[in-house]
């Protein structure tokens, strides 16, 4: 099959994944840096407070965090024409409500994209792959709290002014859907979406579908905003 010369060829990352370094570099606590490593066998455990007993997958990635430059290049000797990545929302904001952002997380991403550039690999940004600051969740009561609309909106105008004219392509939620995990068997898929646990919701149907509405208002929001 013959590609037209733009298609975009390549593959998807999300900081909480790959990054790593959850304590460098001016970053706060996200919510799945509470979360376990699990197996199909065990599923994945959510904590209140860090055990050093166990294993946290986010806590270490793959080391993207340093070694972006080398697995990069990598990419590219791959054949990679363009690579999706997420910014940690605690990175750039480690409370969420942070007054200023910390400018050593946005100089880390722009660092990322140029490296990108430089190697001809299109950005595609995401920004909010699952990586909500947990005071957010703790303070507001994350996505059930349109205050936390306000904050995510504060965020995309940082990343979309330090990134401007360098990323082209934005994605402004990861499968939101995954909100309603449609049994009580897990609570994983809330968790991940917004730091809630669906077993301790009172009101079940009716956080959900506040949480929805607001991410759905939250991207709406962040369309128009990008587009200024």
């Amino acid at each position: 099959m013959k590609l037209k010369k733009n298609f975009l060829w390549g593959g998807s990352i999300a900081a909480h994944q790959c990054e790593g370094a959850w304590q460098e570099g001016g970053k706060g606590p996200a919510i799945m840096d509470y979360v376990r490593q699990g197996s199909y066998q065990v599923p994945r455990q959510i904590d209140t407070i860090i055990s050093s007993e166990a294993t946290y997958p986010s806590h270490m990635g793959i080391d993207l965090y340093h070694q972006y430059k080398s697995d990069i290049r990598l990419f590219s000797e791959m054949g990679f024409t363009a690579l999706r990545i997420s910014i940690d929302w605690s990175r750039i904001f480690p409370n969420g409500d942070d007054e200023q952002p910390n400018q050593e997380g946005i100089m880390y991403y722009i660092d990322v994209v140029d490296t990108l550039l430089s190697y001809d690999i299109e950005p595609i940004v995401t920004l909010y792959h699952f990586e909500m600051p947990k005071n957010l969740v703790q303070k507001y009561g994350s996505w059930t709290n349109r205050k936390v609309i306000e904050l995510y909106l504060k965020f995309c105008q940082t990343m979309f002014e330090s990134l401007k004219g360098k990323v082209h392509y934005w994605v402004t939620f990861n499968e939101m859907n995954h909100i309603d995990p449609q049994t009580e068997a897990t609570d994983i898929f809330t968790y991940i979406i917004a730091g809630l646990k669906y077993s301790e919701l009172e009101n079940k149907s009716q956080t959900l579908a506040e949480i929805g509405y607001n991410m759905t208002v939250a991207s709406c929001s962040a369309i128009v905003l990008g587009k200024k």
